[in-house]
């Protein structure tokens, strides 16, 4: 009589091993999506915010001596579009529709505001002061009113966004935004009114004071 030899079960080779994790990890995963609609399940495969930003540092402390009499809030709708050479625009280039949010403001600054520029008389009751024109601050953008419409990327941008540190970048849009709020200011009355409110200030401080008669100019 012959005994049967019984086969030892065969090992599983090693890439079969990692493909089964792979499957194992990718059913997982799934299966976490799935979860997370059901309600009381939501959180389960969340994710945490940390802020792990380190402190402000004060690095220069600047004196200002400017009024800031006025401000305005501007609004434009930037259409910018990149295109390739001898490419489709499917393949290569790029089109943003962008809306940007800002204010601009508008100052005196009575810190150029020099000895000759301030007359009283003697008995105090009549001042006669020159100051410099007002002049436009810097724009800013406000982020939180700021947002793009609609993005559309060809083939290669797409794919440069992936090896890109800042895929999507908004950059030359906000500059674009920022430039024409700026133009806009300039071509609206905000100096003017700047300039005005100014006015209007300095009569109301100085008749407090005592001064019934109060004149004040613009001028380079």
């Amino acid at each position: 009589m012959t005994t049967p030899v019984k086969r030892l079960p065969r090992r599983m080779p090693g890439w079969a091993k990692v493909v089964a994790a792979l499957v194992l990890v990718l059913v997982v995963f799934f299966a976490g999506i799935r979860l997370s609609v059901v309600p009381g399940l939501k959180d389960l495969f969340g994710t945490d915010t940390h802020d792990r930003s380190g402190p402000a540092l004060l690095k220069s402390i600047q004196d200002i001596s400017r009024y800031d009499a006025a401000s305005g809030n501007f609004q434009v709708v930037v259409d910018l579009e990149k295109d390739a050479k001898f490419l489709p625009d499917a393949i290569r280039g790029t089109r943003t529709l962008y809306v940007g949010a800002g204010t601009v403001d508008a100052y005196v600054d009575l810190g150029k505001v020099g000895e000759n520029d301030v007359r009283v008389n003697g008995d105090r009751t009549s001042a006669t002061l020159r100051l410099p024109h007002a002049q436009l601050g810097k724009p800013a953008l406000d982020p939180d009113r700021s947002y793009a419409v609609s993005k559309q990327r060809g083939l290669f941008d797409r794919l440069g966004d992936l090896f890109s540190d800042n895929p999507n970048g908004e950059q030359a849009v906000q500059k674009l935004a920022v430039r024409h709020i700026g133009d806009a200011a300039k071509e609206s009355e905000l100096t003017a009114r700047a300039e005005s409110n100014t006015t209007g200030m300095l009569e109301g401080l100085l008749r407090s004071l005592g001064f019934t008669e109060v004149r004040v100019s613009y001028g380079s």
